[in-house]
């Protein structure tokens, strides 16, 4: 963190991106800030943790806080705790982003946006606006949904192709307070690299193995190592039976190689240096079966 004091006019704030599972909070926290800081997958529910990006420009400090996606189809400890991460973010913001997919609002964004509250400037975001093949369609959308709640702003983006996202910065930055800056100027997250190299591990295993693997399953990183620029990364991939085991592994070993492969190119370019990773399988029955198991897996 820095002591600096703030030039004069410079701003610096908390922003809290949520939405049901699967909208695009992490790809579009990563597109904000430049680099990969939360992991993504087609599979709903990969953030688990607060994972705070940071973008630091010459007049604001955007601190970006991407949620786990709001549960509401079970009520099992996980989730519990996943919710509980949320709400308490939501408090604690300086600035929400509702995040909902163009075209698309449901109960489930509904239970979201229900949980907003009415003292904290929140803008609409609506993402993927670049699939909708008729734009005629995305104002009435937009305009339906913003009657909904007092919204500071409505911004239709596509985070994957980065569009508006200038635009959305601006709207973000006219609603934060004159403060100094948090972190220092070169931050992009408070996470460690240590935890940052599970997150890139476990995000390889939802991309291999799909919607086979339950996504209780996760990552330890058993030991993390720096000789120079040299890094050499030990990881233990956690799941519940000795089937799930056999799928993450695949035949002959080559599923297991190809998310070793592609993880430790993403250490690389995240780190900035050379990788060394070794990954291996564990069955770790009963891990997520309560609160206490989640905490010692690092779960909030």
């Amino acid at each position: 963190m820095t002591e600096s004091a703030s030039p004069t006019g410079f701003r610096c704030g908390y922003i809290a991106i949520v939405g049901r599972p699967n909208v695009g909070k992490s790809t579009l926290m990563n597109a904000l800030i430049g680099a990969k800081v939360s992991i993504t997958s087609r599979k709903a529910q990969t953030t688990r943790h607060r994972i705070t990006g940071i973008q630091t420009t010459e007049d604001t400090q955007f601190i970006y806080v991407d949620t786990p996606g709001f549960q509401t189809r079970h009520s099992n400890a996980l989730n519990k705790t996943l919710n509980r991460t949320v709400t308490n973010t939501l408090t604690a913001s300086d600035v929400i982003l509702f995040i909902i997919e163009a075209g698309t609002f449901g109960p489930a964004d509904q239970q979201v946006l229900d949980l907003i509250p009415k003292d904290v400037p929140c803008i609409l975001v609506i993402n993927k606006s670049d699939r909708v093949k008729d734009k005629a369609v995305l104002m009435p959308f937009a305009q339906q949904i913003a009657s909904k709640h007092s919204f500071s702003a409505v911004v239709p983006v596509s985070a994957k192709l980065h569009f508006q996202l200038d635009h959305l910065q601006s709207e973000i930055r006219d609603r934060l307070s004159e403060n100094a800056p948090i972190f220092g100027e070169d931050d992009i997250t408070d996470r460690s690299e240590k935890f940052l190299a599970a997150e890139i591990v476990r995000e390889k295993v939802f991309r291999f193995v799909g919607e086979e693997l339950p996504y209780t399953s996760t990552v330890l990183i058993e030991k993390f190592e720096q000789e120079g620029n040299l890094r050499r990364v030990f990881a233990a991939i956690l799941v519940q039976r000795d089937t799930h085991k056999s799928m993450v592994i695949g035949q002959k070993g080559a599923r297991l190689k190809d998310i070793s492969t592609q993880a430790r190119l993403d250490m690389e370019k995240l780190f900035g240096g050379p990788v060394y990773l070794e990954v291996w399988v564990k069955v770790k029955s009963g891990w997520a079966d309560n609160e206490a198991g989640l905490r010692a897996y690092g779960y909030e």
